[in-house]
């Protein structure tokens, strides 16, 4: 193992979080029990956030950024894992409140691992990453909601060709849902079709405020929008439907009224994907193993080094990324 790695960690500098490379040891790293040798870690909208000082997502500094990783085990003080064992971590406060995956190397609590599904590679595991297992975790909440059906009424994605939206729409068309994807990218189109999206909606259309009462379209939805789009989705949802909400890359805020849950009993299922136990996340790493195409999975995301995050996180903050980017720590 090298006695100096590079890291990209957030720092305090005069009184706001500023990002940057940094040489770090093994003995700077957290004590936890389990040593990770990290092959890669993505880019989320929240690593977007961090890594450009934007938004203030570290509550404690310094903090080694990166909310997910994939690698190998090298050392463990854990019975569960031991050296050579290939593994994922999403969430858990990673770049948050726990140092993250933009790091050659972690130190990691044993709970928070997820062991690699044989048919990924660690590249591709991250090429899923946390948007993509967070898509599978909404797949799941709507199937156990029970209101979509294969071949039945649309199921809508939104923000569909971003990370959580790609996998959301490639999931639900291998079910056999009926998608419509809404993008306000046009160019996007053959993208999501070749996903298996068979229609589409401006999300301009979402973004316009309406009324509390729209005709009825989608049996269930997943949103990584929130704000209006989230008011208007529900809006438009069958009576006894269901939209999962896991984002908010459009607002926080949620400026709608009760009138679609209580005359039309539809249900807002909100999806955490970062403390999710263990079993969800097992079940949701299991249908991605199953069936998200490896073709698709392919068109989905692109690998860049580690040494161009400050310019990826600027466009992703500003909406020009499709699909997932996997960053190589090696580079």
């Amino acid at each position: 193992m090298a006695d100096t790695f590079t890291a990209f960690v957030i720092d305090d500098v005069d009184g706001k979080p500023k990002g940057g490379f940094k040489p770090l040891s093994l003995s700077d790293l957290p004590d936890h029990d389990v040593l990770v040798e990290v092959a890669y870690s993505t880019l989320n909208y929240k690593d977007g956030l961090a890594v450009s000082g934007k938004g203030r997502i570290a509550r404690k500094l310094p903090m080694v950024a990166g909310i997910d990783l994939a690698g190998t085990v090298v050392e463990s003080r854990s019975a569960d894992w031991k050296a050579g064992d290939k593994v994922i971590v999403n969430g858990w406060g990673l770049s948050e409140t726990q140092w993250g995956g933009y790091s050659r190397f972690q130190r990691v609590k044993p709970e928070w691992l997820t062991r690699l599904p044989d048919v990924f590679s660690a590249e591709e595991a991250m090429g899923i990453g946390t948007a993509g297992y967070t898509a599978a975790l909404c797949v799941d909440a709507l199937e156990d909601w029970g209101t979509i059906q294969p071949g039945g009424k649309e199921v809508l994605v939104t923000g569909a060709a971003g990370g959580v939206g790609s996998v959301a729409v490639a999931l639900l068309a291998k079910a056999g849902y009926p998608v419509t994807a809404s993008t306000g990218r046009p160019e996007t189109h053959e993208y999501l079709s070749g996903l298996g999206a068979t229609g589409f909606i401006d999300r301009a259309a979402l973004q316009e405020k309406g009324p509390p009462l729209q005709k009825e379209r989608w049996a269930g939805g997943v949103d990584s929008v929130g704000g209006i789009t989230l008011v208007n989705a529900l809006s438009q949802t069958v009576w006894g439907g269901a939209i999962a909400a896991c984002g908010l890359a459009g607002s926080a805020d949620l400026p709608g009224t009760v009138l679609p849950h209580i005359l039309r009993s539809v249900t807002l299922i909100g999806v955490d994907s970062v403390a999710a136990p263990a079993a969800r996340r097992e079940r949701a790493w299991a249908r991605l193993a199953r069936d998200l195409d490896k073709d698709h999975l392919k068109a989905m995301y692109t690998v860049e080094p580690m040494s161009k995050l400050p310019e990826l996180a600027g466009q992703i903050l500003a909406g020009r990324v499709r699909g997932r980017v996997v960053i190589d720590v090696t580079a």
